[in-house]
């Protein structure tokens, strides 16, 4: 079977070929791009840094984790950049990505797993989509109905007491239905190529369920799902803060696990644009990215959180009540209206662990489980897939203007760190937190096509010898 032709800059491609060939990182951004391990180095001559463009429209979807794109506007660090920009709130991810595509939108807020799937054209026309910036790390959460809860208490009070809670106790559930002919059980994510789409089959996979034949996946904005889970179109969801904690708060649902808790720290937003305007507008881009860097570090002082909620819990943002928006942001976690919120210090991670570099072997994992589950039609390059569409040389040139220490790395393992760690490559050094998944997995980049078939439930388009020939 051919290699599947790619929509990338081709250039960029090969000067990363020493990644590509290893998938192991062995080559630094700094190598690769004449960027020494502390900074934007003399090799690569900054040249004019005029701003190609100053008004700048940025879409948003309304919630937590949009939080650096607001706070970069409302305390002025877009402005001191020298940007205008007016945020444009959009409801749905559709229509976040086709208005970055036509031009509508400079730049927006989007799913970490979007311009991978938008580069590829899954679901869409093609078009090539970059990210240079991770917005947040966690976020999500999976939240059922009462009554699905109580029939999972019922079916296997004990798996509903191990932490975190598994599907074994939904398997049952299931099972029992089938037995008895009943209709299968809706579920919702909020877009078929999300974060959420992904870690909602993984959790589900992972105990014998199997999403694609057991039960029926539907989307629905994330604004939109508490309303459906009260009107029981949906009997649960996984979704993003805060509309777990408006389903908890409004009586509606009860949260059984966290995206921080199925995978610690894992990427959930990114900053996208299209690939031709970066190369059209690198000084624009430069500045919108030491902004939002800003921004988060900013959001990352716990002194500030209280205050990031107010200003986000307003009616052009996020528009939710400041009780439930203050409570993943300063730090706690509510799983059911009668229980007290637990600490969950890392809920909303925006800069700390490194949080913001766009590291290729998270591209690699989304990648993954797009081939997975079948959303790639044909074999293709993981890594230089992966390596086009994040960009952790472009955050690296805005980052060493701060003086913000960057790993040298582009991929790291994921899955082997139960508490924080210190990357010892990068300089100083750069501490990073918990990095395992639930069921004690490790994803290594170097074995990225093993990982893909090593899983029990999973529906790919190709074999593994056809996979194995273009990412030998």
């Amino acid at each position: 079977m051919k290699k599947k032709e790619l929509n990338i800059n081709k250039s960029f491609v090969s000067s990363r070929r020493e990644f590509i060939k290893t998938s192991m990182g062995v080559a630094g951004v700094g190598s690769l791009l004449g960027i020494s391990e502390l900074g934007y180095g003399s090799t690569q001559s900054r040249g004019n840094n005029m701003l190609e463009k100053t008004n700048i429209d940025l879409g948003f979807i309304p919630l937590n984790d949009c939080a650096s794109l607001v706070i970069a506007k409302e305390k002025s660090y877009f402005e001191k950049h020298g940007l205008s920009v007016t945020l444009k709130k959009h409801s749905s991810w559709s229509g976040i990505r086709d208005n970055v595509m036509l031009g509508a939108l400079d730049g927006a807020h989007m799913l970490a797993s979007m311009p991978i799937a938008t580069t590829l054209g899954i679901g869409t026309v093609k078009k090539a989509t970059i990210t240079p910036f991770t917005m947040a790390l966690n976020g999500n959460g999976i939240t059922v109905s009462h009554e699905l809860y109580a029939r999972m208490l019922e079916a296997d009070p004990v798996a509903m007491q191990e932490k975190p809670v598994t599907a074994k106790a939904l398997k049952k559930v299931i099972d029992e239905d089938k037995a008895k002919g009943r209709p299968q059980m809706t579920f919702a994510t909020v877009f078929p190529v999300s974060t959420h789409n992904y870690e909602l089959r993984y959790w589900m996979a992972a105990a014998g369920i199997d999403p694609d034949k057991d039960i029926r996946l539907t989307v629905i904005p994330p604004s939109y799902i508490v309303e459906n889970l009260e009107a029981r179109t949906i009997v649960g969801c996984c979704v993003g803060e805060p509309w777990n904690a408006v389903a908890v708060n409004e009586g509606v649902g009860r949260t059984l696990i966290t995206k921080y808790e199925l995978w610690n720290n894992s990427p959930e937003k990114v900053f996208g644009v299209n690939q031709e305007w970066a190369e059209k507008h690198p000084n624009t881009l430069n500045a919108i990215l030491k902004a939002l860097i800003e921004a988060s570090i900013w959001l990352d002082d716990s002194e500030n959180r209280l205050q990031a909620a107010q200003i986000l819990a307003q009616e052009n943002y996020v528009n939710a009540p400041l009780d439930v928006m203050k409570m993943s942001m300063t730090g706690t976690f509510q799983y059911a209206r009668h229980l007290s919120p637990e600490p969950m210090h890392d809920f909303n991670v925006f800069h700390r662990y490194s949080a913001n570099y766009p590291w290729a072997s998270h591209a690699q994992w989304f990648i993954s489980q797009m081939l997975r589950w079948g959303q790639i039609e044909s074999p293709l390059s993981i890594s230089e897939l992966a390596a086009s569409v994040y960009r952790p040389d472009l955050y690296a040139r805005a980052a060493s203007e701060l003086n913000i220490n960057i790993p040298s790395s582009m991929v790291k393992q994921e899955g082997i760190h139960d508490s924080s760690w210190q990357l010892s490559e990068a300089g100083s050094g750069i501490m990073m937190g918990p990095d395992k998944f639930f069921d004690q997995r490790v994803f290594n980049p170097a074995q990225v096509v093993d990982y893909i078939y090593d899983f029990a439930i999973s529906a790919p388009r190709m074999t593994k010898d056809e996979l194995n020939i273009v990412n030998s």
